[in-house]
């Protein structure tokens, strides 16, 4: 009797946790961590991977790639308009993950994240793209519309993967909400430094310097700060708080304009970059 083929097991991913390698490495050398935004596919799609190796290259310590979608609630205007760009262009999820997978060619160590939304994870399968996402290098997955008790099979899918689940805390999440959040957390714990979308300018300080204290008592988790984060004197005022900063809109303005002065993107992003890791390396040196 012939015996029933069945699809073989595909096998998880073995663990390789580039994400903590980069943030112990950071301490050890007293230094803040540098994440970069851009959306994936803006410029151009095919511009994409030269970006990525060009932050790193200035000084990018981890890479946040945004997958562009059509209704992008948690971003201002200008990560909306390069999700437009991107999607004009015809950029999928399919396509982000290959642009992950291209970045791997060259660089096995730069930690990279995907921030973005559910519904194109959704659409593709949560299982397939928790396979494709860790096949093509990818380290940690950042859904801004996902409560992690509202789909654990998500989670599931992440962690079979060795993917880690990057989830945020807000100025808004009560203390108890706060525990839940960082108990379920890897990777890092990225906080909303505002009550507004990215690129907003209504930073307040004060206030956040105070959350983050209250956040480190909940998590041993490294903290990054994210949304408005815009220069090094606001990095400067969260150091001893926070063990990395996320700069986005800024970066994503100034390909933008490069772009409009027929500037070479890779080139205004390698010295945006680079500027910013000088000034802080300079100021935050002992």
């Amino acid at each position: 009797m012939s015996r029933v083929q069945t699809a073989p097991v595909i096998p998880a991913v073995p663990p390789r946790d580039r994400i903590g390698s980069c943030f112990v490495g950071l301490a050890k050398q007293h230094r803040m961590g540098l994440l970069s935004f851009i959306t994936a596919g803006d410029p151009h799609p095919e511009q994409t991977v030269p970006l990525m190796h060009a932050l790193v290259d200035g000084g990018a310590d981890v890479l946040e790639l945004g997958v562009p979608f059509s209704d992008p609630m948690a971003d201002g205007p200008t990560i909306q308009r390069a999700s437009e760009r991107a999607l004009a262009a015809g950029t999928t999820l399919a396509m982000v993950l290959d642009m992950v997978a291209g970045f791997r060619r060259r660089d096995a160590d730069t930690p990279v994240i995907l921030m973005g939304y559910l519904n194109p994870v959704e659409a593709m399968g949560t299982a397939h793209f928790a396979e494709r996402a860790a096949r093509a290098g990818v380290d940690g997955v950042l859904l801004v519309d996902m409560p992690p008790e509202q789909h654990p099979e998500l989670l599931q899918s992440l962690g079979r993967y060795a993917l880690q689940p990057i989830l945020l805390l807000a100025p808004t999440t009560p203390e108890s909400r706060m525990q839940e959040i960082c108990r379920q957390a890897r990777g890092f714990l990225y906080y909303v430094s505002l009550k507004g979308v990215t690129g907003s300018d209504r930073l307040d300080l004060e206030s956040l310097c105070s959350r983050l204290a209250v956040v480190r008592n909940y998590s041993k988790l490294p903290l990054v700060a994210g949304f408005g984060i815009r220069d090094a004197d606001t990095v400067m005022a969260l150091r001893g708080l926070a063990d990395g900063v996320v700069i986005g809109s800024a970066l994503v303005e100034c390909i933008a304009g490069a772009v409009q002065r027929g500037i070479a993107p890779v080139t205004a992003a390698t010295d945006f970059m680079r500027s910013l890791r000088e000034q802080l390396d300079q100021a935050l040196s002992p």
